[in-house]
């Protein structure tokens, strides 16, 4: 403590808490600097392919194993330790309180959204996955297929490596679960934006692509019964996440369009199914919406059969492994729907 000619108090900061201070920056800095090169040097450098990530996940793999070898998510972790900012979350380099202030609860407004005129922003973030395991399948009786077949989920901690999980990832997934539940089950594995390009049509007639590709394999396997069109939807993780038993789920949605003669028996068929995962699975489901009017599709391919169904498999935010919980939920209600 040490005093003036005026006798008032300068309070001086010890020498060696200053210089514990600047190293500690230094080697932050450092810290980063080497984590962040070692992100991009990884991610010009992908290790595994989609199609190989599909099998780590049917093997038992889990995306946390890819989440720990993160480096910056160690760098992350290390900061928001001793200085309690998490750099996924900027308001945390502000006072949250001031944050906080004059700020009212927003309502959440649920809703499909069929936009897919992002079509060509997608391709940098997702990109077609061919079948990592074609097999023959006799008579087959479900069709999976994907008409915004680049719809994409988060890929935090696996774009390094090359990985862009998307909704034809999940349908390859289910695809395998199916089958080993004796529920003999094909994929749509054209590539879909080729499909359009080669056509000259626009991201919206990618309806129109599908249906052509339903109706080929209609024609092709007179067995089949039951048409699924996965979709992931545009809406936020609070919204597209259920928690259930202490498993993270992405949540589903069903959407029948109104706008055909044969909208009832989907609007039944999908109702029955959408009851089972009430039953089983509570809180997964977003209930089924029904659509008609201007500026939707309302048909979706649905007048097809009255079995076809659309299923909204999570949003955006959501990661593969909430993805994959819910596909292995999906599985299980079809069995118990087609089995009895």
């Amino acid at each position: 403590m040490i005093f003036n000619k005026k006798n008032k108090m300068n309070l001086k900061t010890p020498k060696n808490k200053k210089i514990k201070v600047k190293y500690f920056v230094y080697i932050f800095i450092i810290y980063v600097v080497f984590a962040y090169t070692f992100y991009y040097t990884m991610k010009s450098n992908p290790k595994i392919t989609n199609e190989e990530f599909i099998n780590f996940l049917l093997n038992g793999g889990s995306i946390k194993t890819f989440e720990e070898m993160s480096i910056p998510k160690v760098v992350n972790s290390t900061v928001n330790f001793f200085l309690n900012i998490d750099f996924r979350e900027p308001s945390t380099l502000l006072n949250t309180s001031i944050l906080s202030q004059g700020k009212t609860e927003e309502t959440v407004v649920v809703e499909h959204n069929d936009d897919y005129s992002n079509l060509e922003e997608l391709k940098d973030i997702s990109s077609y996955i061919e079948d990592p395991n074609p097999v023959d399948v006799n008579n087959p009786i479900i069709y999976i297929y994907n008409t915004h077949q680049l719809e994409n989920y988060d890929n935090k901690n696996l774009d390094i490596y090359g990985i862009t999980p998307n909704v034809l990832m999940a349908s390859y997934i289910l695809k395998e679960k199916l089958n080993k539940l004796g529920i003999s089950t094909i994929v749509e594995d054209t590539n879909m934006s080729d499909f359009l390009s080669i056509n000259g049509w626009g991201s919206s007639s990618s309806y129109k692509a599908s249906r052509l590709l339903i109706m080929d394999k209609k024609s092709k396997y007179s067995s089949l019964k039951y048409f699924i069109d996965i979709h992931r939807d545009s809406i936020t993780k609070e919204v597209s996440t259920a928690n259930i038993e202490g498993k993270s789920y992405a949540k589903i949605l069903f959407v029948v369009g109104l706008e055909h003669d044969n909208y009832k028996a989907n609007l039944e068929t999908v109702t029955n199914i959408n009851n089972l995962f009430n039953e089983y699975y509570p809180g997964l489901s977003r209930g089924i919406y029904k659509k008609e009017g201007p500026g939707v599709d309302g048909i979706y391919n649905q007048d097809i059969s009255g079995n076809s169904i659309l299923i909204e498999v999570g949003g955006y935010e959501n990661n593969i492994e909430e993805v994959f919980n819910t596909i292995e939920a999906i599985s299980d209600v079809l069995y118990k729907y087609i089995k009895g």
